[in-house]
């Protein structure tokens, strides 16, 4: 207990590292340098309701939503954090039009770092909690310059490490380089993060589903009647359980720890969904997958979309293996 107690997340990037020879040491500095920024937006988040950053802007973002305070705050806070160090190329948030290059005098670095700054802002006056979400991958286009749109628009199955962090009753980080999926809870009596899930293993199969049923009537028939099969059916003798927050980060992290299945799927109105595919669906299915889970658009592998652009949207099913295969055999028979 006493040395679970003290796994910190720098202590466990570190050892990490240990375990792997031809490893430079970059990717570690990476990790602990997201980890700092995550302690700082949390600080800004825990105070929103104290100081003058809750509410909107003004502004609209790319995708023509209104722009929250907080996440233009998230948003420079991880572009300062994160373009220093000379490990970058490139990066690019959901809050930018375009991709984001590094200062002229910085390094250019072999990595990719894309990010949503603050997942779930429309819940932020509500005090619901919200997240970020990040992926790392290595530069593709050849030569030590900048990095380029092709950097960015890589298959998820490509991303040297993801990861989340839920800022709501506690902060917890939770991150992934292809080898297991860890959990860290920031402890505020010292500012550090602390081991607090080991080697996560989302179950096979799980109780909760997870979907805004207010856009039932807009689903395809497969959707709907996977929800009638769970509605009128037992899951180990207890009814399923429905379970809907609307910030992506903390439905799909009560989903990796529980069991079930999140879903956000395309409609009469949205073809495609509402979830970003570079910034959320792609970092988000790598640490379910290496948790033992599943995530599809309903045909394909979310990892094996090649992106088209910085902003594309798709639909997402993602959760227990069992339950994400249930709901591909309802959209397969329906459509056939």
């Amino acid at each position: 207990m006493a040395t679970r107690r003290f796994m910190t997340l720098p202590r466990h990037i570190l050892e990490g590292e240990k375990l792997h020879p031809e490893a430079t040491g970059e990717l570690s500095a990476i990790l602990l340098q997201l980890g700092l920024a995550a302690k700082i937006i949390s600080l800004e988040v825990n105070k929103a309701g104290l100081v003058d950053i809750i509410g909107f802007t003004g502004n609209e973002n790319v995708h023509g939503e209104q722009v929250k305070k907080l996440d233009i705050y998230a948003h420079e806070m991880l572009i300062r954090a994160m373009d220093h160090g000379g490990h970058f190329c490139v990066m690019a948030s959901e809050e930018d039009e375009d991709i984001i290059h590094l200062p002229p005098h910085q390094k250019i670095g072999k990595y990719v770092l894309l990010f949503d700054p603050l997942d779930g802002s429309s819940n932020i006056d509500a005090n619901v909690s919200i997240g970020t979400i990040f992926s790392i991958y290595k530069r593709i286009s050849e030569g030590y310059g900048p990095g380029t749109l092709e950097d960015c628009l890589q298959p998820g199955y490509k991303q040297v490490a993801a990861g989340y962090i839920v800022y709501g009753s506690s902060t917890i980080l939770v991150y992934t380089a292809g080898h297991g999926v860890y959990g860290f809870t920031l402890d505020p009596a010292f500012g550090e993060f602390l081991l607090s899930h080991d080697d996560i293993k989302i179950p096979k199969c799980g109780r909760i589903y997870s979907i805004n049923e207010g856009n039932y009537f807009s689903w395809p028939k497969g959707l709907k009647n996977y929800i009638k099969y769970l509605q009128a059916n037992l899951f180990e003798g207890k009814p399923y359980q429905a379970r809907y927050i609307g910030s992506m980060v903390a439905d799909v992290h009560r989903t990796l720890l529980y069991g079930g299945i999140f879903m956000y799927p395309g409609d009469k109105r949205n073809a495609k969904g509402k979830l970003r595919l570079v910034y959320e669906c792609n970092p988000m299915s790598f640490i379910i997958e290496s948790a033992g889970g599943k995530a599809t658009d309903g045909k394909i592998r979310i990892l094996e979309k090649l992106p088209e652009s910085l902003h594309e949207r798709t639909p997402i099913f993602i959760g227990s293996e069992d339950d994400v295969l249930l709901v591909e055999k309802f959209l397969r028979e329906a459509v056939g």
